[in-house]
């Protein structure tokens, strides 16, 4: 396809953004999100799951899921096998005594359920009921929760032995390599200059490099055999009274992080009109497609990507930076030794933490956009915008806000303020979390 083909099918130019643009965007988003193909299999392989099979399976998941996103909702959005939905898997395993191939099931029926909801519109209704005030604490503390995971992965935050956090050793590896990138990646940003997160992360590479901070582990390798994962799905094992709870919790985790990713990331790209969604039915539809496919290819729910927000930062307005994206977890399959350098390791982590902590930063200017001086809007935004980092999840930081919004509208006497959907979903939350462990 022609370049002008490219920007006419995309809608590059239309977007405010160029071609190099966002090709840069969307390899700062796969740079951002690359240390999940390595992260992924060694959670899973927990469950006995076959490490290199996994491995193939996320890049694939991956790869196919951000390109469905591309093509069909024009979104820079991508998809891989989520942080949390792969940890339950594992809990789903070990403390609900299923095998991974009822584990694997269940994340079929959930995404078969998804996608349901999503041809009635369901979500989208959903989506357009969140009060503006929620839905910018969503964007604000998803922000927090990125810059946590930058400031955490390279060591710059760490838990003290009681549970709570402490400023970690200033003076480590690790830490000067995240400073400089930081300020290499802010100098750069603040001069407006395009691609400056995956210049910063490329400096910072180099530099890890040469302080011998990084391992080289060569540059291709052969893909390790799908057929240990590749649908290997008990359908029958999972309609079963004990593998129902396990369905119900992948579905929850699938919708909300969704949800609360999409209106996060798309409100940064400016993808957020009058409160909805653009294309937003489109997106959910690729969304919910992905969990299906990527559990028939052997992993975990697959879903919308925070760290999509790095690439939007970088540019990204359009699917052009997704199927850049796409085509990169693609590459991964031979390349694996290149990507383990940047996205694999305490020090590798450190890499990406500088766009990580920037990104967060900038996600924070939503909260603008909360009512802080109405204490029914201010107390379940703050509930929101602690919630999410506080618990590491979007799914349960939202809860916190759905479940209070209604309850202090309530209270002020200000119940029809309320959408009625926001009743139905904070039942379902509480029922959720007084019913299934």
């Amino acid at each position: 396809m022609t370049r002008s083909r490219l920007d006419s099918f995309f809608g590059v130019t239309q977007a405010g953004s160029t071609l190099r643009l966002e090709a840069l965007a969307g390899a700062t988003t796969f740079l951002a999100m690359a240390y999940i193909v390595f992260v992924n299999p060694a959670v899973l392989s927990q469950t006995g799951m076959d490490f290199g099979a996994v491995f193939t399976a996320t890049c694939l998941a991956s790869a196919i899921a951000t390109l469905i996103m591309a093509l069909v909702a024009n979104y820079p959005i991508a998809l891989a096998p989520g942080m949390g939905q792969n940890f339950f898997f594992v809990a789903a395993v070990a403390g609900m005594g299923l095998t991974w191939q009822q584990a694997l099931a269940a994340v079929f029926l959930a995404g078969v359920a998804f996608i349901a909801l999503t041809l009635s519109r369901a979500r989208t209704l959903i989506i357009a009921s969140i009060p503006e005030s929620l839905k910018a604490a969503i964007a604000a503390g998803i922000g927090l929760l990125i810059a946590f995971i930058g400031l955490a992965g390279a060591g710059i935050v760490q838990p003290n032995p009681g549970g709570l956090l402490r400023l970690g050793a200033l003076r480590t590896a690790p830490v000067a390599l995240c400073v400089v990138g930081l300020v290499l990646t802010v100098a750069l940003a603040a001069r407006g200059i395009g691609g400056a997160l995956l210049a910063g992360i490329g400096a910072a590479t180099a530099l890890a490099l040469g302080l011998g901070l990084a391992e080289f582990h060569g540059v291709i390798s052969a893909p390790p055999s799908l057929a240990p994962t590749f649908m290997q799905l008990d359908l029958p094992g999972a309609l079963t009274v004990g593998a129902l709870p396990a369905v119900l919790v992948f579905f929850y985790m699938a919708l909300f992080d969704a949800i609360g990713t999409l209106v996060a990331v798309g409100q940064q790209a400016g993808l957020m009109k009058e409160g909805r969604l653009v294309r937003g039915e489109r997106a959910l539809a690729a969304d919910a497609c992905g969990t299906v496919v990527g559990s028939c290819l052997g992993t975990s729910t697959v879903t919308a990507y925070v760290e999509s927000a790095a690439g939007v930062q970088a540019g990204a307005r359009t699917g052009l930076a997704g199927l850049v994206t796409a085509g990169l977890f693609l590459m991964t399959l031979i390349f694996s030794p290149l990507v383990k350098m940047v996205g694999d390791g305490p020090a590798a982590r450190a890499i990406t933490a500088p766009a990580l902590i920037l990104v967060g930063s900038m996600m924070a200017r939503s909260l603008t956009r909360v009512a802080w001086d109405d204490l029914t809007e201010a107390l379940p935004a703050f509930l929101v915008l602690i919630g999410i980092p506080l618990s590491f999840s979007i799914g349960d930081g939202i809860a916190l806000g759905v479940i209070a919004y209604p309850v202090v509208k309530v209270l002020a006497g200000r119940w029809r303020e309320a959408p009625w959907l926001m009743y139905v979903l904070a039942a379902a939350f509480l029922a959720r979390y007084l019913l299934i462990a």
